[in-house]
């Protein structure tokens, strides 16, 4: 087996709504086709990867570094003991002659790469790539269905209570349980009120309902909208600081009893551990986001669970930042704690299969071969499009 060609592609998936910290009137992504030699019904199989939102995209990054690696390295450099592709192994050769640190856009095209071996080795076994993460990876015994929360309730011109009421009523017809909205993009006060109208959708109930700051508060501000917000007991509070600031999230830790969530925007084994030793997470209630999209792929990704079991946290306190069909796939081999959602947003990368169907917050990967992303149509036609109409990288 070997790679014969790499088709990379930079598409938009903009929307005119922000959270607390950016808007998402430019954001963009890059796509990845990689072309093997192996045929199957006349036709090469190919292995499909993209990168989560919220970082933008790595296209140059990836031409100029990553896929020349892949493909300059010998055939058989790809491959393990049992002569079949080997991701973690073609990881190893994308990183090759590459500092340590600098983890930000360089981790988001090495895991857009890693996504589509991963794919084209399931492809190439011929099964989805929940199963083969679980065979190779795990214990062979992956979960059937994962749990899913609806993510939302962003900040958009002319949005009114109403509007958010009944954006969050469509998740609840949709089969979402859990909801999640944004905060921190006004004042106090307004939130509360956003909140609570929120609330009054979910029945009073705070254990179905997110928050999500999106890194925007200093200590002070993190502390009152704590102290604020602390009785309605919500299922978390997300990111409420700077990712990086671990000394803010241990203070907030001590300050606020129940769940907090962050890690989305942390993308090595050596951030995440960071905020383990210093940033006060608690394993018997808080979450880790780490996305395996932005943080180098699934190889750095089951480097960082190593690490978590290392330090007591289960793989259940788990739930990746996303919202696509690759964490998925993760989130059931792995056992996950569950994965993110993004109705309607985020298109046409974010999303489940055409055919998926939420029930009670639970959704299954599907049977489709590797990630299955042939089943997301209108996202399939633009991948394809990759190898079938545009020039070429070429080993």
């Amino acid at each position: 087996m070997k790679i014969v060609s790499a088709h990379t592609g930079t598409i938009p998936i903009s929307s005119s709504m922000r959270n607390a910290y950016i808007d998402f009137s430019k954001m963009d992504c890059t796509i990845l086709a990689l072309v093997s030699d192996v045929i199957v019904d006349g036709k090469p199989l190919v292995g499909y990867g993209f990168n989560s939102n919220g970082r933008y995209n790595a296209t140059a990054i990836l031409e100029e570094r990553m896929i020349p690696r892949l493909l300059n390295a010998a055939p058989e450099d790809l491959l393990d003991e049992a002569k079949e592709l080997s991701p973690e192994k073609a990881w190893d050769i994308m990183m090759g002659n590459e500092k340590p640190g600098g983890h930000g856009e360089r981790s988001v095209a090495v895991g857009v790469a890693d996504m589509a071996l991963h794919d084209l080795a399931a492809k190439i076994a011929g099964v989805p790539l929940y199963r083969w993460i679980s065979d190779h990876y795990g214990d062979g015994n992956p979960d059937e269905d994962v749990f899913v929360y609806a993510a939302g309730g962003y900040y958009a011109p002319g949005k009114t209570l109403e509007d958010l009421q009944n954006e969050m009523r469509g998740f609840l017809d949709a089969g979402y349980d859990i909801v999640k909205m944004k905060i921190g993009g006004t004042d106090l006060a307004d939130d509360i009120k956003r909140i609570e109208a929120v609330l009054e959708v979910l029945d009073g109930d705070g254990t179905r309902l997110m928050v999500d700051v999106n890194g925007k508060f200093d200590l002070e501000t993190a502390l009152e909208y704590g102290k604020a917000i602390d009785k309605y007991n919500l299922f978390w509070y997300e990111e409420v600081g700077d990712p990086l600031d671990y000394s803010l999230n241990a203070t907030l830790s001590e300050n606020y009893k129940n769940p907090i969530a962050t890690g989305e925007n942390l993308f090595s084994l050596q951030d995440a551990r960071n905020l383990i030793r210093h940033g006060g997470m608690r394993p018997d209630r808080d979450y880790i986001q780490v996305d395996p999209a932005l943080s180098y792929g699934l190889t750095e990704y089951r480097r960082v669970q190593d690490m978590l079991a290392q330090h007591g946290w289960s793989s259940r306190r788990c739930i990746p930042h996303g919202g696509h069909q690759f964490s998925l796939h993760i989130a059931a081999a792995m056992k996950l704690g569950g994965n993110e959602s993004y109705p309607g947003e985020f298109q046409p990368t974010g999303g489940f299969t055409d055919d998926a169907v939420i029930v009670n917050s639970r959704v299954a990967p599907g049977e489709l071969p590797g990630i299955g992303l042939e089943g997301k149509a209108e996202f399939y036609e633009l991948l394809r499009a990759l190898h079938t109409k545009q020039p070429v990288l070429t080993h």
